[in-house]
C-alpha cells in the first residue's frame, strides 16, 4: 500500500511540474531593446479586431497588433471584470512586429488597474 501511494505521489509531481509556464523567459527585459509601454486587451473584445476567440493583443502607436510568446489567460481570468476581455491595461513590453503580429520577448502588466474600459457606443 506505501508503494502505491509513493507512486500516485510522484505521478502528481510529475504532472505538476510539466504544467507549468513554458514562457518563463517572458517576465525577463533585454538589456539591450527599449522597453515600450503599450495598451493591452483582448483583441477581439476591445480592439475590435477579426479572431476566432479571445487573444491577447497590444495597440502600439494606435496600430492593434495579437501577440505571441504569451498567452491572454496567463494575467488571470480574461473574463474577470478587469480581465483582458473588459479592460484595456498598460504593459510593458519587448518585441518585434512580424508578419502583422506582436512577437513578445518581454511582457509585464504596469499595475493591476485597468488602463480604460470600452465604452458601448450608443
Amino acid at each position: 500500500m506505501k508503494q502505491v501511494f509513493s507512486f500516485l505521489f510522484f505521478c502528481i509531481l510529475f504532472f505538476a511540474a510539466g504544467a507549468q509556464n513554458k514562457n518563463a523567459t517572458i517576465h525577463q527585459p533585454d538589456s539591450t531593446q527599449q522597453i515600450q509601454i503599450a495598451e493591452a486587451a483582448c483583441g477581439m473584445c476591445q480592439f475590435g479586431m477579426k479572431a476566432d476567440a479571445c487573444k491577447l493583443a497590444v495597440r502600439i502607436n494606435g496600430k492593434p497588433y495579437h501577440v505571441e510568446g504569451t498567452s491572454i489567460n496567463a494575467y488571470g481570468d480574461a473574463h474577470a471584470k478587469d480581465g483582458f476581455c473588459n479592460a484595456i491595461r498598460k504593459a510593458e513590453v519587448q518585441g518585434t512586429v512580424k508578419d502583422d503580429k506582436f512577437v513578445a520577448t518581454y511582457f509585464k502588466l504596469v499595475n493591476n488597474t485597468p488602463a480604460k474600459k470600452k465604452t458601448k457606443k450608443s
